[in-house]
């Protein structure tokens, strides 16, 4: 009885001595699973690999960027002298009495090296993002400064979207479901959720999810980004401590700056890193008056959609409430992505839901929607409601979006009678194991968790990104 290489997965047998362990499928945690079969459960082992890069790559690829910087001032050379053409804008000749608006070396890269092979990048397609796409061919004759469509298109291997469990499609439940909501409600709600833009899909949405999540209470907005960039700055304010992973996402980062706290950065993913500057913070107090902090919060995301890492979840858990902290848990990229049921990187490790403060995630991956979540207490989430900038000032997230995340959310839980959910989930864990592992062994550098629905492959050189 051989050991599973995946975490948590449905009717998993686990080695302990002479016992065995099944995951019963029901949902249930590690630690009450535990409960019931009385046999001690280990959290999945974190397996990560960040490989250095071989010193020869390291050297060409300096010597090729080189060239590439060398041959790009020989350009705006001929540029400034009038012998090629100038493509980029340029300021007015009546603003020279003014400060520049930018700086044209500040786009040295985008013109010279990025534009280059833009083509690689930005392809518009008409096609669903499923396990192919369909691409509009176009061809440019200015080294990309502009493009022309040829009128064909081309088939091929999607990799560069998160459509997770592959729901982001034109056909099947999720996609019937929609039309009739469009149908019935039409596409736009044409208000803000504070006034007139609540809507009792949209609570059923909410109730469901907050089920699906084991939390009391969820609230769900209509951009992903804006639901931490915006919602952020309620928890902080001066004399409170915010202490971020150093590779969270921008809209952590910019929810952080506003939100008119204090920020330190530990090192991604390094819990003696963290433990040193919650004791030290702690210790020392607020800057200049060395009072207390009103409160710390932790922030972290679930899986790092750069980095392809898994956060250390258990470890932070028990930092957190060893130094009586709060903790801010994005599960963006992990949410239906990972767990046997889809709950992200707190059923991965058998956590409880009650110990993260704040869970938020995204409905644009695993959901093939768009908007973000907010879960936790009915109190939390209910401050939220009333004094958060999206729900005063955005609009409402629109009836047909709402159906595709309750159907596909019904779907992942199983509320559909069929168990096309788990499928799809055990599908896509198999696959990012298989693709990684073969990618490894054809000698290619691979960072990131092995359970990882994100798999970074580096190239460094830029004529291999070509």
């Amino acid at each position: 009885m051989g050991k599973s290489q995946y975490p948590n997965e449905p009717n998993l047998k686990a080695v302990n001595g002479a016992a065995s362990l099944y995951y019963n499928g029901t949902g249930d945690t590690v630690n009450q699973q535990m409960k019931k079969s009385d046999v001690p459960v280990k959290p999945p082992q974190v397996q990560e690999a960040f490989e250095e890069t071989p010193l020869l790559i390291a050297i060409v690829t300096y010597i090729g960027y080189g060239l590439l910087v060398l041959f790009g001032y020989l350009r705006e050379l001929r540029t400034y002298y009038g012998l090629e053409k100038a493509h980029q804008s340029n300021e007015s000749s009546r603003n020279e009495s003014f400060v520049p608006l930018y700086q044209s070396f500040e786009s040295f890269y985008t013109r010279n090296m990025y534009r280059r092979i833009r083509d690689c990048w930005n392809r518009p397609i008409c096609s669903v993002p499923g396990a192919t796409l369909t691409l509009v061919d176009r061809r440019s004759d200015d080294f990309g400064w502009t493009f022309e469509n040829t009128g064909t298109t081309t088939e091929a291997l999607n990799l560069g979207s998160y459509n997770y469990l592959g729901f982001a499609e034109n056909h099947g439940p999720c996609a019937t479901a929609a039309q009739n909501a469009i149908r019935e409600s039409g596409i736009g709600v044409a208000s803000t959720r504070l006034e007139a833009g609540s809507s009792k899909l949209q609570s059923d949405c909410e109730e469901l999810l907050a089920e699906f999540l084991k939390v009391e209470s969820t609230i769900t907005f209509g951009m992903g980004f804006a639901t931490n960039a915006l919602n952020m700055p309620l928890l902080g304010g001066k004399g409170t401590l915010l202490i971020s992973d150093a590779l969270n996402h921008a809209s952590l980062v910019l929810g952080a700056r506003l939100a008119s706290a204090t920020i330190k950065v530990f090192k991604h993913n390094n819990m003696e890193d963290l433990e040193k500057i919650l004791c030290n913070s702690i210790i020392n107090g607020q800057p200049k008056s060395h009072r207390p902090w009103k409160k710390i919060i932790i922030i972290v995301e679930g899986v790092y959609s750069m980095e392809g890492s898994i956060v250390k979840l258990p470890e932070i858990i028990a930092l957190k409430k060893k130094y009586k902290a709060y903790l801010y848990l994005d599960e963006a990229h992990s949410i239906g992505a990972l767990g046997s049921s889809g709950r992200g990187v707190v059923e991965y490790y058998g956590c409880d839901p009650q110990d993260v403060d704040v869970l938020m995630g995204t409905f644009t991956k695993s959901f093939g929607a768009a908007g973000g979540y907010l879960a936790g207490t009915k109190k939390f989430i209910s401050y939220i409601r009333n004094y958060s900038h999206t729900s005063a000032y955005a609009s409402a997230v629109s009836a047909p979006v709402l159906q595709q995340i309750y159907s596909s959310l019904s779907i992942i839980m199983g509320r559909d009678g069929t168990q096309d959910g788990r499928k799809r989930i055990a599908q896509l864990a198999s696959n990012a194991r298989y693709f990684r592992q073969k990618l490894k062994e054809n000698g290619f550098i691979i960072y990131g968790n092995d359970d990882s629905p994100v798999v970074p492959l580096l190239l460094f050189m830029p004529a291999k990104t070509a």
